[in-house]
């Protein structure tokens, strides 16, 4: 079975109420839990990279690893690039393979921002391959992401259907209070997300996936994982996991994930060697950790994205 798009995925995600899952990868033994998680809940999966994980461990070699998951699981894999900040690596990405691709013109204004996106979305469409947007801004520190909280934005519900309607973006990412990283929230305050903005953007787009970047919820069980073990993580918030099942229950197609995996992982690399000092070949501590992963991403599938099953 070759790439596919999310187009399909995203029409049965709406009508379904649940989200797919997009999972950031940067190595083989991610892909492979990712992947494995996918394959045990039978659940409709979408690979993200991003720039930076581009340049760590290149196109050609992140492209390989892919196609052979999609060869050993058979799973129907919608290759994704996450926050693509210019037409030039969206164009390297869709003609190195992509089958999907994120423009991030958030940054600039609305009109700077339609017109990079309608020339992503132009050239995209052109080869068959599909384009997310955002509107709005996400604060936090994720790869070469980085927004201040002062810079940060919620997602104007008026200006929605004017950005679709001229751009042809075929998702669109808005902010309603996650941000990118581990630290989301202070410590003692009680995360909130403006599910008020998300209904209004369903209401003025109807049938339309809404994607949410920045929702990991930084599992608690990991973070003490990695603070007992050298680690140091004071107050670590992500986003509850009731409230991100909410919201895939509603315009949410599309929830990525990224933070709670590097947890997962470092936290199982951290305590296998500690105890188990005299270990140094990397199939003795990336084993479990590649195990780790597998278990986040299943739970994630069933109990959070609601999309087991649903392949």
């Amino acid at each position: 079975m070759p790439l596919v798009t999310s187009t399909e995925m995203f029409k049965k995600a709406y009508e379904g109420g649940y989200a797919v899952g997009a999972f950031n990868v940067n190595n083989m033994e991610i892909i492979q839990g990712i992947t494995e998680a996918a394959a045990q809940e039978k659940a409709p999966l979408i690979l993200q990279v991003s720039a930076g994980a581009r340049k760590y461990a290149k196109h050609v070699y992140l492209m390989k690893l892919v196609e052979a998951a999609v060869e050993d699981t058979g799973l129907p894999i919608c290759l994704h690039l996450d926050h693509g900040d210019s037409f030039e690596i969206c164009k390297s990405c869709i003609d190195g393979g992509f089958t999907s691709v994120m423009i991030d013109g958030s940054k600039y204004s609305f009109e700077e921002n339609v017109a990079l996106t309608r020339k992503v979305v132009e050239y995209a469409h052109s080869k068959g391959i599909v384009v997310e947007g955002e509107l709005g801004r996400l604060a936090g520190v994720e790869d070469e992401v980085k927004v201040s909280a002062a810079d940060s934005s919620y997602t104007d519900p008026a200006q929605v259907e004017e950005f679709v309607t001229r751009t042809g973006v075929d998702s669109l990412a808005i902010a309603i209070g996650t941000s990118h990283g581990a630290y989301k929230f202070k410590p003692g305050t009680k995360p909130q997300l403006r599910f008020d903005i998300l209904e209004e953007v369903g209401k003025r787009l109807p049938g339309f996936p809404i994607v949410l970047h920045g929702a990991s919820s930084v599992m608690q069980e990991y973070v003490a994982i990695v603070n007992q073990f050298g680690g140091k993580m004071p107050g670590a918030i992500g986003v509850p996991e009731e409230m991100l099942r909410k919201a895939s229950e509603m315009a949410v197609c599309k929830i990525n994930i990224d933070s709670d995996l590097r947890l997962a992982m470092t936290a199982s690399v951290r305590k296998h060697l500690a105890e188990n000092p005299e270990h140094f070949d990397p199939r003795q501590y990336l084993t479990p950790a590649r195990d780790a992963i597998r278990e986040v991403v299943a739970h994630k599938m069933r109990n959070v994205l609601g999309c087991s099953g649903k392949a």
